[in-house]
């Protein structure tokens, strides 16, 4: 883990090769890209489901056998979210209680339903609001009261809103790890939060057109630590430090498979 002292800098020499090898205008980089992005969030909230898995599923509808349905329902959801959020972003759509509420239901669309509790019903296929208490984690730790949750969603929108045109880059990345921290902070939702909040912050990213950064399945627990650190300290310092290395392994994973592919094809020798 590069220190943090070091890392903006680090980051900052990756992006210039990332952009030097041109890889975000190559015919279907960006498409594959997403896809990861996709197969890496389900996986932190139990998905089964590969990158190859993901893969063939959206682009052949090829289900695997043995893996659950509601698996493969999660995963074409998020694609639809992620095709939304990318439209939107091209559109410069800004972000608002109703634009979170979209996401929601689209991450949910095929794997949420209804809730009758005796205060009232809410539908979490549609991007409801919960109106129940959420615990998550081990020993349950409690999210806020749902009834403070509007004005805590419109509150972020707002603190979004204003730093949302910042040309600095590393402003851009805070803001997005910040805005991804407060929204799973809050739990707006009876379920996919974590979803909906990774997409908020890829959602800012593809806004300011910038390299969208990937949480890796196989960082889920130092990912959890991280907020949980930023929860109990009250400061985002701690999580935003975690993602920063996030964004520098992205930067660096996206460069080496390029070049070890590159050397793979110049090396290619005629089988017969």
């Amino acid at each position: 883990m590069v220190s943090d002292n070091k890392i903006w800098g680090a980051i900052e020499v990756e992006q210039q090769r990332y952009n030097a090898l041109g890889l975000d205008e190559m015919k279907d980089y960006n498409k594959f890209y997403i896809y990861s992005i996709i197969a890496h969030s389900t996986a932190i909230e139990g998905s089964t489901l590969t990158e190859k898995d993901t893969q063939l599923l959206f682009d052949e509808g090829i289900v695997v056998k043995g893996k659950s349905i509601v698996e493969h329902l999660m995963n074409l959801d998020l694609k639809g979210a992620y095709e939304y959020a990318v439209s939107e972003a091209g559109k410069k759509t800004r972000i608002t209680p109703d634009f979170l509420k979209q996401l929601n239901s689209l991450v949910m669309k095929n794997t949420g339903g209804i809730h009758n509790l005796t205060i009232g019903t809410f539908d979490s296929s549609k991007g409801d609001y919960r109106l129940c208490g959420v615990t998550a984690g081990i020993g349950g730790k409690s999210y806020m009261d749902y009834k403070k949750v509007p004005d805590n969603v419109t509150r972020i929108c707002e603190e979004i809103n204003k730093r949302l045109d910042s040309k600095d880059l590393k402003e851009i990345y805070n803001l997005s790890f910040d805005a991804h921290f407060n929204l799973v902070a809050i739990h707006p939702w009876v379920d996919g939060n974590g979803r909906t909040s990774r997409l908020l912050m890829n959602y800012i990213q593809f806004y300011r057109g910038v390299v969208p950064t990937k949480i890796y399945k196989e960082n889920k627990g130092e990912y959890i630590k991280a907020l949980e650190e930023s929860r109990e300290l009250e400061t985002t310092v701690p999580f935003r430090s975690f993602m920063a290395n996030q964004h520098l392994k992205t930067l660096r994973q996206a460069i080496n498979n390029y070049i070890k592919g590159q050397k793979k094809a110049d090396g290619f020798t005629l089988l017969f």
